[in-house]
This record gives C-alpha cells, sequence and structure tokens, in this order.
C-alpha cells in the first residue's frame, strides 16, 4: 500500500498537497475508491480512502487511524557539525533517521567547515526518509546554533561529547542509560576544540569514544544514533 505525508491532521478527512496529489493520481495512477497510508510526523499512521482523485487537491477519507505509531521510551538528539561536502551531511541524515532519530541540530563549531545550511532541503531528506523507512514520527531539525549557545542551555540529564584527542574517556556504549532522553555532540573533520570540550565538560557532559577509529563526521553520527539505538533494543 503506498505511504504518504500529511502534517496536521484534524477531522475525518485528508487532503495530499499538490506534490503529493500529483504524486498519486498522475504517477501511482489511484483512483477514487484505492487506500492509502498517511503519517503526520508525530506518531499518527492513518488508512484512508480517495473519495476525490484530484491531482492538484486529492481528498481522502479516513477509515482506521492509529496514534503514537512506533514511540519510542527515550528521546534521542544529536548535535553535530555540518560537513564541507553537504551531500556527507544529507546521508547522516537520511540514514540517521532510518535508524530512530528524534531531534538534530545542524552545530556551529570553532572548527566549522560550513556554517549555513538549507533547511528547507534536509526537512524533505527527513521527510522521505520517514517514509522510506515506515516511521510516523518527523525527526526536529533546529536551526543552526553556535556550540556555546547550545552546551550551555541544554538541560538533557545524560549528555555526552564525541572527542577524538587522546584523553581517557569512556565508550559511548558503556555509558548509554535505557529508556533515558540522550543528547550527543558531534564535532567537524579538525574535531573539537581543546576549550569547547572543556566548555561542555564545566556544563555536565561527559567525553566519550566512539571506539579505536578515527571516523568522518557523518560516520560517527550514525555509530552514535546506533549505539543508543541498539541500548534501547
Amino acid at each position: 500500500m503506498q505511504l504518504f505525508y500529511v502534517p496536521n491532521i484534524s477531522g475525518t478527512e485528508i487532503v495530499l498537497d499538490e506534490t503529493e496529489s500529483k504524486h498519486a493520481v498522475r504517477v501511482l495512477r489511484l483512483q477514487n475508491g484505492n487506500q492509502v497510508e498517511i503519517i503526520d510526523g508525530e506518531g499518527g499512521f492513518y488508512k484512508a480512502q480517495i473519495t476525490d482523485s484530484n491531482h492538484k487537491k486529492c481528498r481522502l477519507n479516513i477509515v482506521e487511524s492509529q496514534k503514537e505509531f512506533g514511540k519510542k521510551n527515550f528521546h534521542l538528539h544529536i548535535a553535530i557539525a555540518p560537513t564541507k561536502n553537504i551531500d556527507r551531511f544529507e546521508w547522516f541524515l537520511e540514514k540517521a533517521t532510518e535508524i530512530g532519530i528524534d531531534e538534530i541540530t545542524p552545530l556551529l563549531t570553532s572548527h566549522s567547515e560550513r556554517k549555513a545550511v538549507n533547511h528547507e532541503r534536509l526537512e524533505k531528506i527527513l521527510v522521505s526518509a520517514m517514509k522510506q523507512s515506515l516511521k510516523a514520527y518527523l525527526p526536529k531539525l533546529n536551526e543552526m546554533t553556535a556550540f556555546k549557545e547550545l552546551v550551555v542551555s541544554n538541560k538533557t540529564e545524560n549528555k555526552y561529547i564525541a572527542y577524538c584527542d587522546e584523553i581517557q574517556k569512556t565508550h559511548l556504549k558503556d555509558l548509554v542509560h535505557r529508556g533515558k532522553d540522550t543528547l550527543i555532540l558531534i564535532g567537524p573533520e579538525g574535531d573539537f576544540s581543546a576549550e569547547e570540550v572543556q566548555l561542555a565538560i564545566e556544563n555536565g557532559f561527559s567525553v566519550v569514544s566512539l571506539g579505536n577509529s578515527r571516523l568522518r563526521t557523518e560516520t560517527a553520527g550514525i555509530v552514535a544514533c546506533h549505539i543508543v539505538n541498539l541500548a534501547n533494543e
């Protein structure tokens, strides 16, 4: 059955936007009476029947609904410095969504090579990955945030900063708490500065390792995402 994304669903009728309507009617050739599945990005999963197969405003009636579809008992937030090659950062967004992530903050650090991102394009990548992986929750994508601003203001109880330098640190897998909200900071290719790490420590972050290999930024983000999800299975 075909899956569509429609945010802010209320009542018993769903109206697809023009892009989704065109895909449903012109590409998939769906007609009145056909049933499809709908997700709203907030945990709602619906089965709906097409009542008006208009290629600009396709209308459907909800025939079955489920709230909190796939809801987890923990919140995973990864703040990560976008890579100079934006394709690699987009790959991270896609794969992290497939694995399971709740919130993403593009992080501006002292060694950042990319200082701006196309928020609208990244949102589309998240929506596509959510649909592909049959998830009903759309990860929250925050605006680019300065390292100090995030570190000083964030109140998550379990928060970690991944750092490559040769200092004493514990592997993330040995610190993750099952069923607990978690924030992990992932630095740029040049890693965090020593001053940033110290600021994080002063604000309650634990310095962690992601293994013996020196990982690319986007790979480190995926490894961190996988470790937390595996610990919560």
